[in-house]
C-alpha cells in the first residue's frame, strides 16, 4: 500500500510513523507544487489545516495519478473540509476522519502519541473501506467506525471548540480561563448552541475514542452552576496546562484562523437555520478581528468582561432582531 499525505504537522507526521512502522509506503507531499512528482497512491491523508484545504487539493490534483481509485481521507477540524474534497475528487473517495490521540513532539521532533485516544473513520459515500479501517487498526491504534460522517465531524467540533477560542482570545491557558466567573459560563452557553443546531440539522451526537461526547451534550443542559463545576474540573485535569490550537496559532502570529470552521461554522449554521448563537458568533468574529489586526489582542488579553460584554451585547442584538422579525 501507498500513502501519500499533504501535511507534515503533528497529525500528519504521527499517522505517516504509525503507517510506516507496519510497513506501508509513505510520501509526504513537498511543499512548493513545482517539486511535486505524480504517484499511484492508494490512500492521501489530508492533514494540514482547515484554510489550507484549497492548496491542499491542488497539490492532490497534481500529485495523484488515478484519483478515482484513491481513497482520500481528513482528520482536519472543523466543517467544510469534506465537501471540498467531495467537489474534487467525488464524494464516494472521501472518508471523514477525527483523531483523538493527543499528539507531540520529542527533543528530535518526532511526533508520538502524548496520551489515549484513536480514530475514528466515516466514509461520505456508499463505500464501506473495510481495509482501510483494518489496515489503520494493524497499528494498535483504536480505530472506531462511525456511520454518519456529519455525526463525526460536528462531534468532533463539540471538543475542539471547548476552551480554544476564549483562551486565544483572553491569552490565557485553559486552568485560568476556568477561573474566570465572567468568561467561563459562556463554554457551556457555547456547547449549548452547538447541541441546538446539530438537532436542527438531525446530526445526533456519538462518542469518540476516549471522549464521551454525548454525556458532554448532556452536561450542557444541566443548570450553569452545575455544568460550569463539572467542565472546569474536566478542563483543569485535562489539558489546563496546555496551550489550545488556536491560541497557538495567534502567539505564532499566523495570519489565519481555525476558528471560522468550529465557532464561525456553528455561527453560520445558526444564522441560516434561525438558531440563536450569540457566544460562538461573537467568538468567531472577535478572533478573526484579532488576527487581521493583532493591535486588538490588547483589549481583550486577561480581560474577560470584556470579551463577555461583546457576548452580552450581540445577545441583545439577536434577540431585537427576532423581536423586529416576528412583529413583521
Amino acid at each position: 500500500m501507498k500513502v501519500y499525505i499533504v501535511g507534515k504537522g503533528a497529525v500528519g507526521s504521527f499517522l505517516g510513523a504509525e503507517l510506516e512502522r507496519i510497513g506501508v509506503d509513505v510520501i509526504y507531499a513537498p511543499r512548493d507544487l513545482a517539486a511535486i512528482t505524480p504517484v499511484d497512491a492508494d490512500v492521501a491523508i489530508v492533514a494540514v489545516k482547515a484554510y489550507d484545504t484549497p492548496g491542499a487539493i491542488a497539490t492532490l490534483r497534481a500529485a495523484i495519478r488515478n484519483p478515482q481509485t484513491c481513497v482520500f481521507v481528513t482528520p482536519q477540524n472543523g466543517i467544510g473540509n469534506e465537501e471540498l474534497l467531495a467537489e474534487a475528487f467525488g464524494a464516494d473517495n472521501v472518508v471523514a476522519a477525527a483523531l483523538t490521540v493527543p499528539v507531540g513532539r520529542d527533543r528530535d521532533g518526532n511526533a508520538g502519541a502524548a496520551g489515549a485516544g484513536g480514530l475514528a473513520l466515516s466514509p461520505m459515500g456508499r463505500n464501506a473501506y473495510n481495509w482501510l479501517v483494518a489496515t489503520f487498526a494493524s497499528t494498535g491504534m483504536p480505530v472506531w467506525v462511525i456511520e454518519d460522517w456529519r455525526a463525526l465531524k460536528w462531534s468532533k467540533l463539540s471538543l475542539n471548540v471547548l476552551a480554544n477560542a476564549a483562551c486565544a482570545i483572553l491569552n490565557v491557558l485553559p486552568d485560568r480561563l476556568v477561573h474566570y466567573d465572567a468568561v467561563f459560563p459562556l463554554e457551556i452557553l457555547m456547547l449549548r448552541e452547538v447541541r441546538a443546531v446539530m438537532r436542527r440539522l438531525k446530526v445526533v451526537p456519538v462518542d469518540l475514542p476516549r471522549y464521551p461526547v454525548r454525556a458532554l451534550m448532556t452536561l450542557s443542559t444541566m443548570p450553569l452552576q452545575v455544568g460550569c463545576l463539572m467542565l472546569g474540573h474536566r478542563i483543569a485535569h485535562g489539558r489546563g496546562n496546555k496551550p489550545p490550537s488556536l491560541l497557538l496559532d495567534l502567539r505564532a502570529g499566523k495570519h489565519r484562523s481555525e476558528v471560522s470552521v468550529l465557532n464561525g461554522a456553528v455561527a453560520r449554521e445558526g444564522a441560516r437555520l434561525g438558531v440563536a448563537t450569540p457566544v460562538n458568533a461573537v467568538y468567531a468574529r472577535v478572533l478573526e478581528d484579532i488576527v487581521q489586526m493583532p493591535q486588538l489582542w490588547a483589549k481583550y488579553r486577561e480581560n474577560p468582561h470584556a470579551l463577555a460584554a461583546e457576548v452580552e451585547a450581540e445577545r441583545e442584538r439577536m434577540e431585537s432582531a427576532r423581536v423586529r422579525s416576528s412583529a413583521r
